[in-house]
């Protein structure tokens, strides 16, 4: 079998497949009581079509997506060939803008009075030009909307997904091999954004290695501080693997950790499982937190867990749907998170473990499967 992190690049996204998202996208629009949505660069579009402009300028880009009618995308005139060459390029119409033209005016010619959904990652300045042409239509946020547009998996994007994470295992693996103490932080997170691109990330994102009582930032991600022996050693990184995110987190230690590291690293892995076995089809986003959190909080050690407990990842690393006290979206198969609690006590050490899982039929699997015990470093 060939290994995951060495597999060809998968098969291109086709024309199907966007004409196949957009028709949902519509579908779901108008079930939202929404005229339409709004898609400018960023992750949606990208979803919706395959484009992604290799500037985001100032230059209005947006894809129309009626509840009713074609799908019509504006671009600037000289970005049109771009355009064009994009893998969705036959399931919507094509317009464009040019320079010393008012492309709010042509913007505007494509909708019509209503609420629309708006990209999250939408300019301020091309919604208000927007709303000074058509003073009818009023525009709420797509994560607000349709937070479930982007959020059910299919088989492709999943084998993207495990993919990234078999990735992110294998430099995981390999990171353990070399020696922390002595060497800087920024000198490990080199070593771990060196082995993502070696097993096939085209982007690195992040990589945190908080060591010490950096440990104990949850966005701490690497500084000049030098890893001492005895520090614990907070390592969490990802990127993108074809188009796909990867998303983990292990806590190793430098040398023979205390009991009280042991028993802080014991009972975030148990708050981990804990999360985990929570996943189950219909089962509130929010129960994952709650399970997770209360194993934390009964061990005496709740003040010290202060975020969520996991976020969606597919296109970017962050996205819908949240883990996290008040989100009542049911989880349905298809759905990938992360489920990444943690124990941060300040100025001495924080620990955190997390994987990326999806919910199945059954339940719930793990996409990363490298081991969740305290590995011992040099």
């Amino acid at each position: 079998m060939t290994d995951r992190t060495t597999r060809d690049e998968p098969a291109p996204f086709t024309a199907a497949d966007f004409a196949a998202r957009l028709q949902r996208a519509a579908r779901s629009a108008e079930a939202a009581g929404l005229s339409g949505l709004l898609l400018t660069p960023g992750p949606d579009l990208l979803y919706l079509t395959g484009y992604a402009p290799v500037a985001i300028t100032e230059r209005i880009t947006m894809l129309v997506v009626p509840v009713d009618g074609e799908p019509t995308m504006i671009v600037p005139r000289l970005e049109r060939p771009d355009a064009e060459e994009t893998p969705g390029a036959s399931v919507f119409r094509l317009t464009d803008w040019s320079d010393g033209n008012d492309p709010y005016e042509a913007t505007a010619r494509l909708l019509g009075p209503g609420r629309y959904a708006l990209s999250d990652s939408a300019w301020a300045m091309h919604l208000l030009g927007l709303q000074d042409r058509l003073p009818d239509m009023s525009c709420v946020s797509m994560t607000t909307a349709l937070p479930m547009l982007r959020a059910i998996k299919d088989d492709d994007e999943l084998e993207r997904l495990a993919a990234a994470a078999a990735a992110a295992d294998a430099a995981y693996g390999e990171i353990l091999g070399v020696r922390f103490a002595g060497r800087r932080e920024t000198d490990v997170g080199t070593d771990l954004a060196a082995l993502l691109s070696r097993f096939g990330h085209s982007q690195v994102d992040f990589t945190v290695v908080g060591s010490g009582p950096n440990g104990a930032n949850p966005h701490h991600e690497m500084g000049d501080r030098v890893i001492q022996d005895g520090d614990m050693v907070v390592l969490d990184f990802g990127g993108i693997k074809h188009g796909y995110g990867s998303d983990t987190t292990r806590t190793v230690h430098v040398g023979t950790p205390t009991d009280l590291e042991r028993e802080v690293h014991e009972i975030v892995r148990r708050a981990q499982q804990a999360g985990f076995e929570a996943v189950r089809p219909g089962v509130e986003c929010q129960e994952i937190d709650r399970a997770a959190r209360a194993l934390i909080t009964e061990a005496g050690y709740g003040e010290y867990f202060i975020h969520r407990v996991g976020h969606g990842i597919g296109l970017t690393t962050h996205e819908p749907p949240y883990m996290v006290e008040g989100e009542r979206q049911r989880m349905l198969p298809g759905m990938c998170f992360s489920i990444e609690p943690g124990i941060y006590l300040p100025g001495r050490f924080g620990v955190r473990i997390e994987d990326i899982v999806t919910v199945t039929a059954e339940g719930g699997r793990r996409l990363n499967r490298t081991p969740h015990e305290m590995a011992i470093v040099e």
